[in-house]
């Protein structure tokens, strides 16, 4: 699935809509700040596919701080079965850019 931009995926948050979201920072970076979802370390992602939340079939939004660590946990979900897996590109400091 294609990515999503963070314009697109704010529009999507403030509407209310609820979304899967599957941050993949460090522990440490996600308890300092996040925006909510599932925190699962890119670092474990490919032994810890098993403890994921959502459904193979369900569209998940994955983030990190810049996008590139998502862009690789994306490919690791849809090599998996998680075809709707999609990257917020730019990542957290794209999204809280055209908040601020």
């Amino acid at each position: 699935m294609s990515p999503i931009n963070a314009v697109d995926f704010n529009a999507r948050l403030q509407s209310g809509e609820s979304l899967n979201l599957l941050d993949v920072r460090e522990t440490i970076e996600y308890a300092t700040y996040n925006i909510g979802g599932q925190n699962i370390p890119l670092s474990t992602l490919p032994e810890a596919l098993n403890t994921i939340n959502y459904n193979k079939n369900d569209e998940i939004v994955v983030i990190c701080k810049v996008g590139l660590r998502s862009q690789t946990a994306t490919t690791i979900l849809n090599e998996n079965g998680y075809d709707k897996a999609r990257n917020l590109t730019g990542g957290l400091i794209s999204l809280q850019k055209i908040r601020s």
